[in-house]
């Protein structure tokens, strides 16, 4: 267990990481912190990938699972199946997570994520990448920070909410919120994060956000090469953004006291979780 008694289990998502992926780093993390479990999600990949997954889940047994898609479907739709998949394979857990494949954040920082709430258990934990004197180390383009604040800024005004950093590869989930929250595909491969936030707005209700939605910045984070995102992902960025808003404040207008009483119960029946 992690120092705040919970199990977490990680999602992994990737595609075409042969090559890439940091195995034996992976492998001895997963073998230093009892308290960690992975599912490694092989999003339809071309190369050797799967193979690759497996090994790592046969030198780990019963720690790591692998979930195998039959065709690519984008981080966004091999995170949501890999985080519903952790919920059967891992159900003592208490919080399920999604963490980059290239671990520019280092997996350990799951444990840090929820001793930074202090003992809450909100639904969303997200890691945030601030570069504070003495206690964070953030290595970034510059360029790369100058976006991210202004695609930040932007979500932020969006959402009504006062969200630093929505794109940071680290988040936490509550493992009873899991089913409710990653239950319908998300409508854009890459701004997922931003959908999950609107989506847990939706489900506890607006006025409950600032208590079920906590950033906490993560300690080291280090940017890595070889991102899948391509340039014409970032020209798509504002119609995706825009039809996001539509879609999700249209629900959230639509959404009687009673339909989101229904809700809330839904996602608070699911089967309890273990503190073990």
């Amino acid at each position: 267990m992690d120092a705040s008694g919970e199990r977490i289990v990680l999602v992994i998502p990737c595609y075409n990481e042969a090559d890439r992926l940091p195995v034996q780093r992976i492998s001895d993390t997963v073998s230093a912190h009892t308290w960690m479990s992975l599912v490694l999600v092989d999003d339809g990949s071309a190369d050797g990938t799967r193979a690759v997954l497996e090994g790592l889940a046969q030198a780990n047994p019963g720690r790591i699972k692998v979930h195998a898609l039959d065709c690519n479907g984008g981080k966004g739709e091999a995170v949501r199946q890999g985080m519903r998949f952790a919920t059967e394979v891992f159900p003592e857990a208490g919080y399920a997570g999604y963490f980059d494949a290239d671990l520019a954040t280092p997996l350990e920082e799951a444990a840090h994520l929820l001793e930074g709430v202090r003992g809450a258990r909100p639904s969303l934990i997200m890691g945030s990448r601030v570069n504070l004197m003495g206690t964070t180390r953030i290595l970034r383009s510059a360029k790369r920070h100058y976006i991210g604040r202004l695609f930040a800024t932007l979500v932020s005004e969006m959402l009504k909410l006062p969200v630093y950093d929505t794109q940071c590869g680290a988040k936490l989930v509550r493992m009873d919120r899991v089913q409710a929250l990653f239950l319908e595909p998300f409508l854009t491969r890459w701004l997922f994060d931003v959908e999950l936030i609107w989506r847990v707005v939706n489900l506890v209700g607006r006025a409950q956000a600032h208590d079920e939605i906590a950033e906490v910045p993560v300690r080291s984070w280090q940017e890595q090469g070889g991102s899948k995102v391509k340039w014409i992902d970032g020209v798509r960025v504002p119609s995706q953004l825009w039809r996001i808003r539509r879609h999700y404040r249209e629900q959230e207008q639509a959404l009687s006291p009673a339909h989101t009483i229904l809700i809330r119960s839904s996602a608070m029946s699911s089967r309890p979780v273990s503190r073990k």
